[in-house]
C-alpha cells in the first residue's frame, strides 16, 4: 500500500495532473471531462482560459469555432460548460426539480414543433414568432423576451441541445434523449461515474469539497441525488484518500499523489477563476495558504484584486493574480502578490514569456 501523501505532494500533483502537457483540442476536453463555461470576457472567456493551459496553439474562440466538429455538448453538470457527447446519457433524461404548469408547457410544445420545422432556430427567429409570449426580467437587469428563457430551460430539461454559437449566440435543435435503465443497479452506474469524473477533474479533493461539489449535480442529475450522496457515503472504498492535518482528501484509486513523475515545471501561469487547479477555494487556501477571490460581482470600491483577477502559477507557488486588459490591441497587466513580489530574474523572465504567449492566444479572439 502506497504511504500517504504530504501537503506539499498533494499540491504538486494537483497542479502536474491537471496542467498536463498541451494536446489537442479533443483531446484536452476528454481528459477534463468537463470544462466550465462562462459568459464574461476579460480578456478571454473562461473556457478559453481554461483551454489555452491546456490544447497546444490554442487562440481564443476556437471552441466555438470548432463546436460542430468536435462531438461535444454544452450542457449542465456541476456547473454550465462544456462536455463530452457521452456524458449526456449520464445526466439525461434530466427531471425538472420544477415541473411545468399547463400553460408553460404548451408554450414549449409549440417551440418545440417550432424548432423541428426549421431544423435550427435562432433565438431572435423564436422571439419573432412567439412575440405574443410577452418579456420578463433579465438575469442582470433589463427585460428579455419570455421565449428566450423558454428556450434555456428547454435545453436544460433536454427538449433542445446547442448545434452551434453566431456571435456568442446558442443557437438551438431539437433533441431527444434515449431513456435510461431505472433499476437500482443502473442508476447506481450512472450516479458513479458522474461522481468519479467529479473526483478526476478536481483531484485531489478535500472531503467538504466533493460533498459540496456533489450537491452541485442536483442542477445536472437531480434525478440521481440519493444514488451519488451514497457514492460520497461510500468514498473511502472507492477512491485513493488520506487523512492529513484532520481533513480527509480524495483522488482516482489508480493514481498515486506521492510518485515522484508528478513535475510542474518553473514557468509562470495565468489561470482563469474557474480553471480546475483554483476552482475550489477551499483546497486553494489549503494548498496555498491565502484567500484567493473572484470579484466581478463585488463592487469596484470593495474589490482587493480587481475585477478579473487571475491567479498567477509559478512552478508550484500561486504567488499572486493579474488583472489584464487590451487596450487598443494591445495587452495591459496590472499584478498583485501574496507576500512579496519575487525578485528572482526567473520569474521575469517567465512572467514575460507567459504574457507575450497570452498575446498570441489573444490575437484571433473571436468577436463572439
Amino acid at each position: 500500500m502506497a504511504r500517504s501523501p504530504t501537503l506539499d505532494e498533494l499540491r504538486r500533483y494537483a497542479i502536474a495532473r491537471s496542467l498536463f502537457k498541451p494536446v489537442t483540442l479533443p483531446a484536452a476536453i476528454r481528459r477534463l471531462g468537463f470544462v466550465q463555461a462562462d459568459p464574461m470576457r476579460a480578456p478571454a472567456r473562461a473556457q478559453d482560459l481554461i483551454l489555452y493551459q491546456r490544447v497546444r496553439d490554442y487562440r481564443a474562440g476556437d471552441l466555438e469555432r470548432r463546436y460542430e466538429r468536435l462531438g461535444i455538448e454544452e450542457d449542465i453538470f456541476v456547473n454550465y460548460g462544456f462536455l463530452p457527447r457521452e456524458m449526456l446519457a449520464l445526466l439525461h433524461p434530466r427531471t425538472p426539480r420544477r415541473p411545468w404548469d399547463a400553460a408553460t408547457e404548451q408554450q414549449a410544445r409549440e417551440v418545440l414543433a417550432f424548432v423541428r420545422e426549421r431544423g435550427a432556430v435562432h433565438p431572435r427567429e423564436v422571439g419573432e414568432a412567439f412575440v405574443h409570449h410577452g418579456r420578463i426580467a433579465g438575469y442582470w437587469g433589463g427585460e428579455l423576451n419570455a421565449s428566450t428563457r423558454l428556450l434555456e430551460r428547454m435545453h436544460q430539461y433536454g427538449w433542445l441541445r446547442v448545434r452551434r454559437r453566431e456571435a456568442g449566440t446558442r443557437v438551438y435543435e431539437a433533441m431527444q434523449h434515449i431513456e435510461q435503465d431505472e433499476s437500482p443497479a443502473a442508476r447506481r452506474a450512472r450516479a458513479e461515474a458522474l461522481v468519479d469524473a467529479i473526483v478526476a477533474l478536481y483531484a485531489p479533493i478535500p472531503a467538504p469539497s466533493l460533498g459540496y461539489l456533489v450537491t452541485l449535480l442536483r442542477y445536472g442529475a437531480a434525478q440521481l441525488s440519493v444514488e451519488t450522496r451514497a457514492v460520497v457515503k461510500a468514498a473511502r472504498e472507492r477512491y485513493g484518500h488520506a487523512d492529513i492535518d484532520g481533513t480527509a482528501w480524495f483522488w482516482p484509486a489508480d493514481e498515486n499523489p506521492a510518485s515522484r513523475r508528478h513535475q510542474t515545471g518553473d514557468g509562470v501561469r495565468l489561470l482563469a477563476p474557474f480553471d480546475p487547479v483554483v476552482w475550489d477555494r477551499r483546497r486553494f487556501e489549503m494548498l496555498w495558504r491565502w484567500a484567493y477571490r473572484f470579484e466581478a460581482y463585488v463592487p469596484a470600491p470593495q474589490r482587493t484584486m480587481g475585477h478579473y483577477a487571475l491567479p498567477v502559477l509559478w512552478g508550484e507557488e500561486m504567488v499572486g493574480w493579474a488583472n489584464l486588459r487590451l487596450e487598443r490591441g494591445q495587452l495591459r497587466h496590472e499584478l498583485g502578490f501574496a507576500a512579496a513580489r519575487p525578485r528572482d530574474a526567473r520569474f521575469r523572465r517567465a512572467l514575460d514569456e507567459e504574457l507575450a504567449r497570452f498575446e498570441v492566444f489573444l490575437a484571433q479572439r473571436a468577436d463572439a
